[in-house]
């Protein structure tokens, strides 16, 4: 038995069984900071996954890790492992101010694709070019942590007792898609995930096979159908492709992710009530990630 603390609510929760997924950033492109997105927040992507007697398992790195690591025991040395989707800037820019990896004794195994047209440019490489001065001042080799990094695409493995599949994805660059199972249990992340560009419903069979009746899809939705016929080819998806994905793969709960910066909580509101309506008749319960949100895979959420 092993327990974790919220310290939002300073209460000390303790899991029998099961998986847990916290969201610490929602928000996709850039992180935003406005009295109008505050209920659900502007940190970029970043999700943790706890089961009894693992250790933390991440999606992404954006500036929601900053508040990841708040949550952390000081009294021992971080260990833990990411599911990096991709190396864009909102999926890595809040690695360095990671405080756990500041320790000496820290580590942190990150799972991402290679970079470039035939992935030539690995992505310890990648990190080092990115984390250096002058874009960064001190270089990530500096960090008193170790951080390991391993290539993946479309493989299958294992990273403690997770079962994980990772598939490249349809997006702007090589992408990854993640489905973890522990314990009967399953969640998939599809953070990043273009739509086809001319706004029809179909999916790769990568795509298919991370989604096909998994527990809980946590799903790209940026757009609206309006704003997708001036962004086709930026690399995302609408809400109503969002919901169709998980009706035709038999997915049990969607949880929309990676909202856009410009949409205000009010107006997010009413979109996410009449995906909620969509997928009722479709037989999909619909709910869109929070900063702070805790959902529990076998069905309840707080927060």
């Amino acid at each position: 038995m092993r327990g974790f603390l919220d310290r939002r609510s300073s209460a000390y929760r303790v899991l029998i069984g099961g998986m847990t997924i916290t969201f610490h950033g929602v928000r996709g492109s850039t992180p935003c900071d406005d009295p109008t997105t505050a209920r659900y927040g502007g940190n970029t992507s970043c999700v943790s996954i706890a089961c009894p007697g693992e250790d933390p398992l991440l999606f992404d790195l954006g500036t929601g890790l900053r508040y990841f690591g708040r949550t952390q025991p000081v009294d021992r040395p971080f260990r833990g492992s990411c599911l990096l989707t991709h190396l864009h800037w909102d999926h890595v820019q809040g690695l360095p101010f990671f405080v756990p990896l500041l320790a000496e004794g820290a580590e942190l195994d990150v799972y991402a694709p290679a970079h470039g047209e035939n992935g030539e440019h690995s992505v310890a490489d990648t990190f080092a070019r990115t984390f250096t001065p002058p874009l960064f001042p001190v270089d990530i080799s500096l960090l008193p942590g170790t951080l390991r990094f391993h290539e993946v695409a479309d493989h299958e493995f294992r990273v403690g007792g997770f079962d994980v599949v990772s598939r490249l994805v349809p997006h702007v660059g090589n992408t990854c898609g993640f489905r973890v199972e522990h314990g009967g249990h399953s969640v998939t992340y599809l953070s990043d995930h273009q739509q086809p560009g001319d706004g029809s419903f179909s999916v790769s069979p990568g795509v298919r096979e991370l989604c096909e009746g998994v527990d809980v899809l946590i799903h790209d939705a940026q757009y609206t159908v309006a704003e997708f016929a001036r962004k086709r080819d930026w690399g995302h998806s609408t809400i109503e492709y969002a919901v169709w994905v998980a009706a035709t793969t038999g997915v049990r709960r969607l949880v929309l992710f990676h909202h856009d910066p410009a949409r205000d909580d009010d107006t997010l509101d009413a979109l996410v009530a009449s995906a909620a309506a969509c997928g009722r008749k479709q037989g999909v319960e619909v709910i869109a990630a929070r900063e702070g949100m805790i959902l529990d895979v076998s069905g309840d959420v707080s927060g």
